[in-house]
């Protein structure tokens, strides 16, 4: 059975919304958890004094994972003990964030997997040890910037391979984390999204906006000031992508498994709103 093209959604939650009621392809209740995970992972790459700490959902649905990372606390382990064989429909309307959002992009990968998507840009990512494959990941990432020199750009999620990235090609960053205080570098780095939103002639942004509810309100404001907006997920790669019309001008998608969970080759997609 063919869909209509669904309307572009402003939020997650009309995405959602419109999901649900089959405009994106199958009933959702029609589509079940094979597998459910809940993981943590800790990193420190070689030569940093940064210990970044992971926590993530990851919800398999035919020949998806859908990702959502969370904040420690936010969702405990038991959650997977009944997760498998709910169906997608159920968890779209949960309570927690990161379910819904794990769910939603689970949904949105199956029905419309990267690898066939029109519009993706495969990259892929060398074998190698974590410092290789990062450097790599976040090359493919900054590939997206387009930015002139002196704009300021804010970093919403501080990477510091990004940092170094916008500065290169001329940018001043604007650093903003809810965890991390300074940038390698020794830059004072704000928990005040808003502080740097005002601010930005680009935004670049993390996919756990999607988790910690910020993404709205930074699409929003992106859409009203002509701001572009370059997402770089792992958490809800499938969701951001939905938005490439609607606010989003750029995309760096790496669906499970992740890059720190592999030596070997893996991919991720590109996108473009152009494209």
């Amino acid at each position: 059975m063919s869909h209509p093209e669904p309307r572009t959604p402003h939020n997650v939650a009309e995405l959602i919304d419109a999901v649900l009621a089959g405009d994106y392809g199958p009933d959702p209740k029609d589509l079940s958890v094979t597998s459910a995970f809940w993981l943590y992972n800790t990193t420190r790459l070689a030569g940093s004094q940064v210990t970044y700490h992971n926590h993530y959902l990851l919800l398999r649905v035919g020949t998806a994972f859908g990702a959502c990372s969370f904040e420690a606390g936010e969702l405990a382990p038991d959650f997977c003990e009944n997760a498998s064989g709910h169906t997608l429909d159920k968890l779209l309307r949960a309570e927690s964030t990161p379910v819904r959002i794990a769910a939603l992009d689970a949904y949105l990968a199956q029905v419309s997997p990267h690898r066939d998507a029109a519009g993706a840009e495969r990259v892929t990512l060398p074998t190698g040890t974590p410092e290789v494959r990062a450097m790599a990941r976040d090359a493919a990432i900054a590939g997206l910037l387009d930015i002139e020199p002196g704009a300021k750009v804010a970093l919403i999620g501080v990477v510091n391979p990004l940092v170094a990235a916008i500065r290169e090609r001329g940018g001043v960053c604007l650093p903003c984390d809810l965890n991390l205080r300074t940038t390698q570098w020794g830059d004072q780095i704000t928990d005040d999204m808003t502080e740097v939103l005002k601010e930005a002639d680009a935004v670049v942004a993390t996919g756990m906006t999607l988790s910690n509810g910020t993404f709205d309100l930074i699409l929003a404001h992106c859409r009203e000031h002509e701001v572009p907006l370059v997402v770089y997920a792992q958490s809800g790669s499938a969701v951001a992508r939905a938005f490439l019309p609607a606010g989003v001008t750029g995309l760096s998608a790496e669906p499970f498994a992740f890059s720190q969970f592999s030596a070997d080759e893996t991919p991720l997609y590109r996108y473009r709103e152009a494209a």
